[in-house]
């Protein structure tokens, strides 16, 4: 047996392309890679999207038209760590306009229902430094906001 690898797959009613298109446009070394389309006789118009492959990062991913009978959640999200804060700004205001919603402590919902993290790449060391009152510093400030502000975790 030869195993490829492990391909994220994301389903949605009928943004599978818009949503890998606004994906790889937001992250390096990210490109849509192949579109598939629905044949005669199937439960989606002939000729509309079905699967569209992409990458983001380099790593693999699959957004399939499926029908609304499966909707995002929670339990889910992609955590992308940033080094700076207009890194963070960028991406979160990207994922948070045209329909998409703040939640508290560095995630947020993208327009299609995708929950995410925004996190800073330090947020490790502010949240877990051997210094217990700087941690809960950072704890305390962190859990005050949406979006996470750098400056303000220290």
């Amino acid at each position: 047996m030869t195993i490829h690898g492990v391909t994220t797959y994301l389903w949605f009613d009928n943004e599978a392309l818009e949503a890998a298109e606004f994906y790889t446009s937001l992250f390096p070394n990210s490109k849509v890679k192949n579109i598939s389309y629905y044949q005669a006789g199937a439960p989606k118009p002939e000729g509309s999207v079905l699967v569209v492959e992409f990458e983001i990062f380099g790593r693999e991913f699959a957004a399939l038209n499926g029908g609304p009978q499966f909707p995002h959640s929670e339990a889910v999200s992609f955590q992308v760590a940033c080094e700076t804060q207009e890194e963070i700004d960028r991406i979160w205001n990207a994922l948070i306009a045209n329909g998409g919603a703040e939640s508290q402590c560095g995630w947020c919902k993208d327009r299609f229902g995708v929950s995410w993290q925004i996190i800073a790449t330090q947020l490790g060391e502010f949240l877990g430094g051997s210094d217990p009152t700087k941690s809960k510093k950072a704890w305390e400030a962190m859990m005050q906001m949406t979006k996470i502000v750098i400056a303000d975790l220290s």
